[in-house]
């Protein structure tokens, strides 16, 4: 989309806001209506819309300087963020408001037919009662806190996720084999670099077998990653490292000069991951050799259901032995779910990434929900399907949204285990 289509979507988002701070306005007088200092009742009325509106203001001017040359810069998120904060929150607002407004509508209604005419005098409506803006404060506070928490906090509480998988014909020499996977890393989005550091450490410390990167390592531009190349150097493992790209890496979300500064940064790109260590894997494969035994390693470039589609799974499998272990890395989830589980050569296990989770919602041990789940079909964890595995990570970093809430920053490991029964578990 060209800078003119943002700036008439912000202006529509924007318009909104200003339209919900009035009523919210409305909300919180009445909150305060019976607080016997004056001077502390216009405080808190004009200070929330002073700020709200303010802050509406600074949406509107930062995205008035947005330049698709560069993209969303941590500056861009991080108002971008804000935003959607009090926008959220004004929303939940609302809508316990006007609930209680309705309530007023159906009252008044009622009352008018059924009261005596010495009641004829009374407002149609009834007054506005304190104890609904106070409901209305008390719900949109949880979007408030929750969404601040993910944007000071969340988006740097990285997880470690543990999955253990067993296969009949996994060569003996890789039962117990590990790999550690990261995804996503969307360098152009970081703002604190001990934060993401932390994240690091974390993947150093499981010291795998096999450590690879599922694309998305920046979020435009090659220079993007270039400020922590020496960190995410520091990710080695025994059997090497390995990459593919992402969606982002290809630079397809700015606008460029000319295409050929389009392809010099793509080429730069690819040297990065040359020198952080990581052996790029474009439509390929290499052979993963342990005590004399093999298991295949195969990358695609990325192929996603209305992405970009460059990924070739046929070529990437050349030279490959059908009986052979395989795993694949694949950026894109639908990938698997259109292609790769229908192959009629056995992928064994894909890896992805891509969906972030949304960076939102719910996971417990009975019920997961994210608004992702509505685009995608497999959105983040396991799937087993005729035992064909895909594991989603959900990321590493973050984009637009400046935070992440209920759904962390990951680190994965998982085991490969021989199976000990002639069927693997089911999972």
């Amino acid at each position: 989309m060209h800078r003119g289509g943002f700036i008439r979507i912000f202006l529509i988002i924007a318009a909104l806001s200003l339209l919900l701070d009035w009523y919210v306005f409305t909300g919180v007088k009445n909150f305060t209506a019976d607080w016997n200092s004056l001077r502390l009742r216009q405080l808190v009325n004009w200070g929330y819309l002073v700020i709200s509106v303010g802050v509406t203001v600074l949406f509107i001017a930062g995205f008035g300087s947005f330049s698709t040359a560069k993209g969303m810069t941590p500056f861009h998120e991080w108002v971008l963020s804000i935003f959607i904060t009090f926008l959220i929150t004004k929303i939940f607002f609302v809508l316990i408001l006007f609930l209680g407004d309705i309530g007023r509508f159906f009252y008044g209604i009622i009352n008018h037919f059924v009261k005596s005419k010495d009641a004829a005098a009374q407002s149609f409506f009834p007054a506005r009662r304190k104890f609904i803006s106070e409901i209305a404060i008390l719900v949109s506070a949880v979007p408030f806190t929750g969404f601040f928490y993910a944007m000071l906090k969340g988006k740097y509480d990285y997880k470690l996720h543990r999955e253990t998988l067993y296969f009949d014909d996994l060569p003996d020499a890789f039962d117990g084999f590990t790999i550690t996977q990261v995804s996503d890393i969307h360098s152009g989005s970081f703002d604190n670099t001990a934060a993401m550091q932390k994240g690091i450490d974390m993947a150093r410390a499981q010291k795998s077998d096999l450590f690879v990167f599922t694309g998305d390592l920046v979020n435009n531009a090659a220079w993007e990653i270039e400020p922590y190349l020496e960190r995410f150097a520091q990710l080695k493992a025994p059997y090497g490292q390995f990459s593919i790209l992402g969606n982002h890496d290809y630079g397809d979300y700015i606008e460029w000069s000319s295409e050929a500064e389009k392809e010099a940064n793509l080429e730069k790109l690819k040297q990065h991951h040359k020198t952080l260590g990581y052996r790029l894997l474009l439509n390929e494969n290499v052979v993963i050799e342990k005590n004399g035994q093999k298991i295949s390693l195969i990358g695609v470039q990325n192929w996603g259901k209305g992405f970009i589609q460059l990924g070739d799974l046929d070529k990437a499998l050349r030279g490959v032995d059908k009986d052979a272990f395989k795993i694949l890395l694949s950026h894109d989830p639908t990938h698997w779910e259109e292609k790769v589980r229908y192959n009629p050569t056995t992928i064994h296990l894909t890896l992805s990434g891509h969906t972030h989770g949304a960076q939102f919602g719910v996971e417990t041990a009975g019920f997961r929900w994210s608004p992702v789940q509505y685009r995608y079909l497999d959105w983040a964890g396991l799937v087993n399907e005729k035992n064909r595995y895909l594991y989603v990570n959900r990321g590493f970093g973050f984009l637009a949204f400046s935070g992440r809430l209920g759904i962390w920053p990951e680190v994965t490991v998982i085991t490969l285990k021989k199976s000990e029964s002639p069927e693997s578990p089911k999972v």
